[in-house]
């Protein structure tokens, strides 16, 4: 039997999306299935009054030159160069991240400086074995004296758990190649060895949505089709290779049939879609996959140059606000005019907890109380403000999720066409480049190449800090 497309992709994010695009510009026939209304998933920009916002903040850098080329091509002069500056904020203080030992110590002060010492000495005689938690391999490296001051309040506000529950090879891939003794060396040298730390990034000028909707278009202009408001229910996968996808539009029901399918839906969803059912231990596997939500809080203030940060990370543990995004410190665009700001105020949360039930204006009123208290801007600063709830922000790390993970994926490596992408296709910790160069690949896989999707990611040299992004 004929079939509807040649391919099917599932999620108009970055991942799917460069995989549409790169199907297009191969000649097959591609539909894209897009639940929401809007392009490029978490990574969309929002708009309310004019103030364009991301959820959750995303830069753009990238060592892969297939993918630098297919930005500068996509979006060209509206591609901007912009300075990244991050810090820790703890204490009432700003700190330096990589951690810089000056600057930490003349925060915290000469005494605390020795029990850090004292600390990371003791890691180092005795260190704790086996090393399976985040707890444990960043103490390790640093001492528990600070991991505690700047790994676990933070670390818990955004996973939801205690950081001896969190993965140590998470860890690992977030921190590879720091340590104190980096930082030691670093001021002793006055080097800087440190390999994940970037100084300046790239940026759409109207926000990342701007690069996903002409990325889109691009697609669409080579053939590609895409449907918004369409949520894929299910895939029924045919023996002689025509799958069959399932999806629910404000219309109704509807099935399309392809050879080939890419999902960046959750992996959990994916799997718990197949049909025929997939086997008991591969189910297990993905009901035992959890997703982290957040609750983003966008606060309009009038003032200027609130602080320089794109984004502060919030270790403070009397707020629960776990990080801030300054808006035009990322684009002097995203603000309709001078003299205003905009502050995105990031509660981490699960759907159905006290967090996410709030009202919007009593979670308006928390930021704005909660920015007071931090002494980053005053609460008569604030003239609105707006919430957006973000389901499956991102796959939890938790012990347990490296064999669940690798249950499915052995299982997926035996269906014939069918492939996931991107962070929450393939539960695992993506970059923004490494989500789109799954799409590229599983592409050109379909075309005839060979490539190791999971292969992707493997050089975390240049990620830039332990904290969700």
């Amino acid at each position: 039997m004929p079939s509807d497309y040649d391919a099917i992709v599932i999620g108009a994010g970055p991942a799917g999306l460069t995989a549409a695009f790169e199907l297009a510009r191969l000649g097959i026939r591609t539909l894209v299935l897009e639940q929401t209304t809007q392009m490029g998933g978490i990574s969309r920009t929002e708009v309310y009054r004019g103030f364009r916002f991301d959820i959750g903040g995303h830069r753009f850098f990238t060592r892969v030159p297939e993918i630098d080329a297919l930005w500068r091509e996509t979006l060209g002069d509206d591609l901007l160069r912009v300075k990244r500056q991050s810090r820790i904020f703890y204490q009432g203080r700003f700190f330096q991240y990589p951690i810089a030992l000056g600057n930490a110590l003349a925060n915290l002060g000469p005494l605390e400086g020795l029990q850090i010492i004292g600390s990371y000495a003791r890691a180092r005689i005795a260190p704790q074995r086996p090393e399976e938690s985040f707890e444990q391999w960043v103490s390790n490296r640093f001492g528990e004296r600070l991991y505690r001051m700047f790994f676990k309040s933070y670390t818990e506000k955004v996973w939801g758990m205690p950081c001896s529950t969190i993965s140590a090879d998470w860890a690992a891939q977030r921190i590879q190649g720091l340590s104190l003794r980096t930082a030691i060396l670093n001021a002793l040298t006055g080097s800087s060895s440190a390999k994940t730390l970037i100084d300046s990034v790239l940026y759409p000028r109207l926000g990342p949505g701007m690069m996903w909707e002409a990325l889109a278009e691009r697609a669409v202009a080579l053939g590609a089709q895409v449907r918004v408001g369409a949520r894929a229910e299910s895939v029924r996968l045919g023996q002689d290779g025509l799958h069959e996808v399932t999806f629910l539009t404000h219309a109704g029901r509807e099935t399309v049939t392809a050879p080939n399918i890419i999902s960046s839906a959750p992996l959990s969803k994916l799997v718990l879609g197949l049909q025929p059912t997939p086997p008991e231990k591969v189910r297990e596997s993905a009901l035992s996959l959890h997703y982290r939500d957040f609750c983003l809080v966008q606060l309009l203030l009038n003032g200027d140059d609130l602080f320089p940060d794109n984004w502060l990370y919030i270790h403070s543990p009397e707020v629960q606000v776990g990080r801030i995004q300054n808006s035009k410190n990322w684009s002097a665009d995203l603000v309709p005019e001078p003299g205003v700001s905009s502050l995105g105020m990031e509660y981490f949360c699960t759907e159905g907890d006290s967090l996410w039930r709030q009202s919007d204006d009593a979670l308006v009123r928390l930021a704005t109380k909660e920015l007071a208290m931090l002494g980053l801007a005053r609460s008569e600063q604030v003239f609105d403000g707006v919430v957006i709830r973000q389901k499956r922000a991102y796959p939890v790390y938790s012990e347990g999720y490296t064999q669940a993970v690798s249950t499915i994926r052995d299982y997926l490596a035996d269906l014939r066409g069918v492939q996931t992408v991107g962070r929450n296709g393939m539960h695992r910790y993506n970059n923004l480049d490494h989500s789109m160069l799954t799409g590229l690949l599983a592409a050109r896989n379909i075309a005839g190449a060979n490539h190791d999707l999971w292969q992707v990611n493997a050089d975390e040299t240049y990620l830039e800090s332990p904290l969700a992004e």
